[in-house]
């Protein structure tokens, strides 16, 4: 199945980006001009997460993914492979060193493809599919100098072309069958009836809901921050209290903030995210920026994707608190 880099539409279902720091970022005082739905939401005492813009640009999302894709894509196909390093247990998991290598040396691989952030690799042999993943902090170098550190996993192939899985964190997967029936439908591609019926529905923040992997796969804090900017909602809103409108819009600020991060050449050129350091302002109404930090950050962290419409403290909001803080800025 060849989903390319832009034609994701033949995905399936779940999965948690456990990764991801589900947190918008939030404005300090009241503008003169009114705000922007998401920078009133500081107003509201309501912080869902944290902003930090230094490692945030080397999480990789779905245009990193895309990238990588297509670096295996052209370097890597249909040419044999004579050396794999696979020593990594931990990043190879559930295999054991040398599972990978005794799988792999010996063949090729015939196609490169991605569903969000996954990528996977069918081989000459039937059934045999390698599946990558880049983690937080992982890239495909091909024909670097070889890091003994950072190099989780490579292949080498006959005519000398060596390509590593390099990941200083240590969170990337490389992996023999994976489950690709845990992802949604691609960001990129996702139709308008799935969309529909996969973000607006429960009582999840929005930006929980369309970093959930399992809903739609390839959105990342980055990306997350930038759609829901673009479509001027408040990140912290119940997905379910989404009008159809507000979400055939959110879709098409998805869509669009997808192409722009593929063609400038990553979810960090997005143009909210130049503001998104400290003492940056909303680049729509100049209002200050607060990056949410500490412990109140952290438990929803922790919580990700996975649990509802949850306070930083662990409790649950008050009942129409969302939707007050975005009326208050529109």
């Amino acid at each position: 199945m060849w989903l390319g880099s832009v034609t994701p539409e033949r995905t399936q279902v779940a999965a948690t980006d456990r990764g991801a720091r589900p947190g918008p970022v939030m404005c300090r005082t009241v503008p003169t001009r009114r705000p922007h739905p998401a920078c009133a939401a500081r107003r509201a005492g309501i912080l869902l997460g944290r902003a930090s813009p230094r490692h945030d640009r080397v999480m990789p999302e779905l245009p990193e993914a895309e990238r990588a894709r297509s670096l295996i894509a052209g370097h890597g196909l249909d040419r044999l492979i004579v050396g794999v390093e696979d020593h990594d247990g931990y990043v190879s998991r559930p295999h054991a060193p040398g599972d990978l290598a005794a799988a792999l040396v010996g063949r090729r691989l015939m196609s490169a493809n991605r569903v969000g952030k996954t990528l996977w690799c069918e081989t000459d042999v039937d059934g045999l599919v390698l599946g990558l993943h880049l983690g937080m902090a992982g890239r495909i170098a091909v024909d670097e100098q070889p890091h003994e550190r950072w190099d989780r996993f490579a292949l080498t192939f006959d005519d000398g072309t060596r390509i590593a899985l390099r990941d200083k964190r240590r969170l990337g997967r490389a992996i023999l069958a994976p489950d690709l029936a845990r992802l949604g439908p691609d960001a990129a591609g996702v139709s308008r009836s799935h969309f529909r019926e996969r973000v607006g529905r429960g009582t999840a923040p929005v930006k929980a809901r369309l970093m959930d992997q399992s809903v739609i796969a390839g959105v990342g804090n980055l990306l997350a921050d930038e759609i829901l900017w673009q479509a001027r909602i408040d990140p912290r809103r119940p997905a379910g209290e989404l009008e159809v409108g507000e979400l055939d819009a959110l879709r098409r600020a998805t869509r669009a903030a997808v192409r722009r991060a593929l063609a400038r050449g990553g979810a960090h050129t997005g143009t909210l995210i130049a503001h998104r350091g400290p003492d940056g302002h909303c680049p729509r109404c100049g209002t200050p920026l607060a990056p949410p930090t500490g412990a109140r950050a952290s438990s929803v962290e922790r919580a990700g994707a996975r649990r509802a419409g949850l306070t930083p403290g662990g409790g649950r909001l008050p009942r129409g608190t969302a939707r007050t803080a975005q009326t208050a800025g529109t």
